[in-house]
């Protein structure tokens, strides 16, 4: 009887202990997925990062273009490339993308650059770009939302709690970002 008391213990245990490292590891996948996520959002800025200096040297070409502008959208992105967290690139993205978006209207009312090969390249390529990041940030939303509805549901919150997983955060665009960029010509 007593022999049969032990292994009982000793079985729960290795149960609890199993199911332990198991919501462990499943916790810990879920945030390097987070992380993975995150880094393809980074890729597809640093590629449209790339395409901005092409654009500007283009774009700067054109007689008369608005200087404050091609300003804006060059420091917009030396201040992305120097951001550090994650919170100062996403604010950094939607600076940028406010920027570009006002160069790209701006740059409609030129007509020697709407004829321009390498220009109208430039604007395909800038598109494609933003395609991609609409993509990856929404698969690194959809990895949050499933990370953090694992440290929401018991018992995996206490041990997320224990471990020190914390909550991670939605890329949200900033506020206004709903709103077209008002382009007035003085």
């Amino acid at each position: 009887m007593k022999h049969k008391a032990l292994w009982i213990t000793l079985g729960v245990i290795v149960v609890l202990a199993m199911f332990f490292v198991g919501t462990y590891n499943g916790l810990a996948k879920s945030d390097e997925n987070v992380n993975n996520k995150w880094a393809q959002v980074q890729t597809v800025y640093q590629r449209r990062a790339d395409l901005i200096p092409n654009l500007v040297a283009t774009v700067q070409g054109a007689s008369n273009f608005e200087k404050s502008t091609l300003i804006a959208v060059t420091e917009a992105r030396t201040k992305w490339l120097n951001a550090g967290t994650q919170t100062e690139k996403v604010q950094a993205a939607n600076q940028l993308e406010g920027t570009l978006a006002r160069l790209l209207v701006v740059a409609e009312n030129y007509p020697e650059l709407k004829s321009n090969a390498n220009y109208l390249a430039l604007q395909d390529e800038l598109a494609n770009t933003e395609n991609k990041i609409s993509v990856e940030r929404q698969r690194y939303n959809d990895a949050v939302t499933a990370f953090n509805a694992k440290l929401r549901v018991f018992p995996s919150n206490m041990i997320g709690s224990m471990f020190g997983f914390e909550k991670r955060v939605y890329f949200e665009s900033s506020a206004g970002a709903e709103n077209a960029p008002q382009v007035a010509f003085t």
